[in-house]
């Protein structure tokens, strides 16, 4: 028993001196000694916090939109009264309407501060929790140590990018799948069976270049230290392919989760807390990646 048990510690030692093993090993250990979890909970809840303001946003702007054409305002308030037979709800209904167009600039104007603000504090925390994971210590350097303005107008500009970042990595994917759904057409390919998974493997590969350039935007800005270019690149490319492995089992387990009442009520709720906090997660266990690459550690 005892030489079995020598043998099976032999050989774990074994596999943690394997370079990917024992890298991924590191970055385990710094990701759960930095409060990893914790930041990604944090991140997950300012994320969804941030929800609010966009809706007020979007109420608004159905408000200018309906006010702007009576007859669409006409169309949905009909169909108010069609679709719902009690006379208090459907009375209900049409002063939510009312007050969306009558109150939309003031809707609009407070939700874009809001939205403005609490998106600036989201910046604020993910900068803070990607830096808890890619600083040579835990405890924040005195240098770090910036004034208020100065780090709501970084913080600004960081989100101004990574908005940008994630615009045009849609639109690359968006282009891409159109691009490739047209050529299939033109040439008149619908009918050949093996090209649907082929076409299905370059749509997956452009949204994870899109994804990695997002990543890459992230952990080179975010950072207060410059981390090393090879490990850079190779944590982003990894975090890009998690993140396209979280969008597929994400569209997975929606529909499902949506089939049951209680899903059904709460499931698009649920569906965006764990994709947030999903994200958070790989982001700053990518960051804790990319800090315990052996480019990255101090020479002894």
């Amino acid at each position: 028993m005892k030489k079995t048990i020598k043998t099976a510690t032999r050989w774990v030692d074994r596999i943690k001196t394997i370079p990917f093993i024992a890298h991924l090993l590191r970055a385990t250990d710094r990701f759960n000694d930095r409060m990893g979890s914790q930041f990604g909970a944090a991140i997950t809840y300012f994320s969804f916090l941030s929800l609010i303001p966009i809706l007020m946003v979007s109420f608004a702007a159905a408000g200018f939109v309906l006010a702007s054409n009576p007859e669409l305002l006409a169309g949905l308030i009909e169909k108010i009264v069609r679709s719902v037979s009690d006379p208090s709800l459907v009375k209900t209904l049409e002063n939510t309407v009312n007050t969306a167009i009558s109150q939309r600039t003031t809707v609009g104007l407070t939700g874009l501060l809001v939205a403005l603000y609490s998106g600036i504090s989201w910046m604020g925390n993910l900068r803070e929790a990607v830096r808890a994971q890619t600083r040579d210590v835990w405890e924040r350097n005195p240098d770090e140590q910036e004034k208020i303005y100065f780090k709501y107008i970084k913080d600004l500009i960081s989100l101004i990018g990574l908005i940008l970042a994630l615009l045009i990595t849609t639109a690359i994917t968006s282009f891409a799948s159109s691009a490739q759904i047209a050529t299939v057409h033109a040439l008149g390919l619908e009918g050949i069976s093996w090209l649907r998974p082929v076409m299905l493997l370059i749509a997956m590969l452009i949204s994870i270049t899109a994804n990695y350039f997002m990543f890459l935007w992230i952990f080179w800005i975010l950072p207060k230290n410059r981390l090393n270019t090879k490990a850079l690149i190779k944590g982003s490319l990894l975090a890009a392919i998690g993140f396209e492995v979280i969008k597929f089992i994400m569209t997975i387990v929606l529909p499902r989760l949506a089939e049951s009442p209680s899903g059904a009520a709460f499931g698009s709720i649920i569906g965006l807390m764990a994709f947030f906090y999903f994200f958070a997660r790989l982001t700053l266990f990518c960051a804790a990646w990319i800090a315990t690459a052996k480019e990255n550690q101090p020479r002894t």
